[in-house]
């Protein structure tokens, strides 16, 4: 899997970034299915270990890879698909600006069942100022 990963991005299909909190790795965020010419778009994901959850570590990251991939990179769409009953993840996208574009039904065989989920959007022109600075205005202070 490592291999294939890193063949991906090493070719821009993907974009993964190390999550690290206290000097330890703590998740991931990916930007991956990247797509150029008409399209410029990528599929988001994330995880973050458990320990450090509820604690901004993940918006933080999800928000600077956002500004990364539409300034430098050149994306013009990320998209995040996410489980309806994923409550914080909802809440983390919703937060940055994200907007729900529609439901996918049975979408990934997960666990051994086919899963619901909910498909996000951001457009590259959709905050001028960035996500991070989304991010910002939205930390709690």
């Amino acid at each position: 899997m490592r291999r294939a990963a890193s063949r991906r991005a090493r070719v821009g299909a993907s974009l993964p970034f190390a999550l690290r909190y206290e000097g330890r790795l703590a998740g991931q965020v990916t930007v991956d299915n990247v797509v150029r010419g008409a399209l410029r778009s990528g599929s988001l994901g994330y995880w973050v270990d458990q320990s450090v959850a509820g604690r901004g570590a993940a918006s933080l990251a999800v928000a600077l890879v956002c500004d990364h991939v539409f300034g430098p990179v050149g994306l013009h769409r990320l998209q995040a698909d996410i489980r309806p009953e994923n409550g914080p993840s909802r809440r983390l996208v919703e937060r940055l600006g994200f907007r729900q574009e529609g439901l996918f039904r049975e979408y990934l065989d997960i666990d051994g069942a086919w899963r619901d989920h909910l498909g996000y959007a951001l457009l590259a022109g959709e905050l001028p100022g960035g996500v991070l600075a989304r991010w910002r205005d939205r930390a709690p202070r």
